[in-house]
């Protein structure tokens, strides 16, 4: 049987791998973007210098003939359903049993006046790092439009250029839609320490070219010119799937899918960022763009591949990322504000670069997230924890039994202890006493 593979992501990567553990099929994996699976989240940091390309690559060149999975740098242009046949933009045509299609993403076009202006661009592929290093020579100021975590990793890219970098958020903190006030008020005033222009509650209303098709400025809705060479748009990304669009198979936002990862054609399997679950788990997005649930897509996508019928489960929700020099993890359905059925507690280094939030169960006081900023904690305890439902008082006792960081770290324990039993007198956290061991 041969698996075809569109897309050489994680998504991707991670189902031809585990397909090749569990079958000898012939494998194919195309990819327009590159020829050797990387990591994408690590493109930032080839701009910033600390990477090469190659270093990016969790694989040597070898592996793939070695695990027979054959690679092909191509696009594909059409597919025809009924013949089991891809196009390709060189007029190939690649056969196929079974297909998965893992696409991934572009940058989200918004139809602003002069988006497709030189200069002006997003960030998701290769392709454009290698655009973005091209299009900021010789820039002295840039644009950012648009918050979330690619705004952030231009932003922290361009500063590290020494490039002036103005930052146009639509909300009064940056990413107020995702975070709670005050941890968007804490990555905020970082932000700005850091020499980055946040402006809030501003919005693009054009982007303003020159006589060569160059962008020199862009005007907000309140008429507002700001002089630029460089525009970065990072509204979000959406699903690759425009070549799909006139096809047989079911899309919306992306390739829709069952929980099986199975579309409404037969030995057709979409996952990853362009796939789109036809009935998302209540409070879960339909389109998950996570690395990791691209990588437990993939395992789940494999087994049924290979004759063993496996439905994808999520479980808790994670997310990381890094704002600036301050480290974030999420666990949970952490939202910009607790259910209704929810309390929270937020608790506050005085130096405003340390932060930790939980929330939990009202009635039973059973632990549901955490947000933790400048600080590491283990996501084996925080999903065992939440999993569980463990009692928000214990949790708090025991945090650190989730800590990480380096050793010579200062340890807040104890403070976040204090300030939780005043905020929360019914549900007292009392941190367990270290024994004492005798040497003889």
């Amino acid at each position: 049987m041969k698996v075809v593979i569109i897309g050489n992501g994680i998504a991707g990567i991670t189902t031809a791998r585990h397909i090749r553990k569990q079958s000898d099929h012939e494998i194919l994996v195309i990819s327009a973007e590159s020829e050797h699976f990387f990591s994408r989240t690590a493109l930032m940091y080839i701009y910033i210098g600390h990477m090469k390309y190659q270093h990016t690559k969790p694989y040597e060149d070898w592996f793939w003939e070695k695990n027979r999975i054959n690679l092909h740098k191509a696009y594909i242009n059409t597919i025809d359903f009924d013949t089991n046949t891809l196009k390709t933009a060189n007029r190939e045509e690649i056969s196929y049993d079974k297909l998965v299609i893992a696409t991934g993403s572009v940058t989200k076009k918004i139809g602003w006046p002069g988006e497709n202006l030189k200069g002006v661009q997003g960030l998701y592929s290769k392709q454009d790092v290698e655009l973005m290093e091209t299009n900021t020579q010789n820039v002295k100021h840039a644009v950012i439009v648009g918050g979330g975590l690619i705004g952030i990793e231009m932003a922290e890219m361009l500063h590290s250029r020494g490039i002036e970098v103005t930052f146009l958020i639509r909300e009064n903190n940056y990413w107020n839609s995702v975070l709670p006030i005050e941890e968007a008020m804490l990555v905020s005033r970082h932000i700005a320490e850091h020499g980055i222009n946040l402006i809030p509650n501003t919005e693009l209303e054009e982007i303003i070219g020159d006589n060569d098709g160059r962008v020199k400025a862009v005007k907000t809705k309140t008429g507002k010119t700001i002089d630029c060479e460089f525009v970065a748009l990072t509204t979000g990304v959406t699903p690759n799937i425009d070549f799909l669009k006139e096809s047989a198979l079911e899309t919306d936002r992306g390739i829709l899918v069952n929980d099986f990862l199975e579309t409404n054609i037969p030995n057709v399997y979409a996952l990853g960022d362009c796939a789109q679950f036809k009935n998302p788990k209540e409070n879960h997005p339909p389109v998950e763009q996570l690395w990791y649930t691209g990588k437990m897509q993939g395992k789940a996508l494999a087994k049924t591949i290979c004759g063993q019928k496996t439905k994808y489960e999520r479980g808790i929700w994670f997310n990381s990322a890094k704002f600036l020099d301050i480290e974030y993890q999420t666990y949970g359905l952490m939202f910009n504000k607790p259910f209704a059925t929810e309390d929270t507690f937020y608790w506050e280094h005085p130096k405003g670069k340390i932060g930790m939030r939980a929330n939990f169960s009202k009635t039973d006081g059973s632990l549901s997230g955490f947000n933790f900023f400048g600080m590491r904690f283990k996501q084996t305890v925080a999903d065992t924890w939440i999993r569980n439902g463990n009692h928000i008082s214990n949790c708090i006792a025991q945090l650190n039994e989730g800590f990480f960081d380096a050793e010579f770290n200062k340890n807040h324990h104890k403070k976040i202890v204090e300030s939780f039993n005043t905020a929360h007198p019914k549900h007292q956290a009392t941190i367990a006493k270290k024994k004492k061991f005798l040497i003889f």
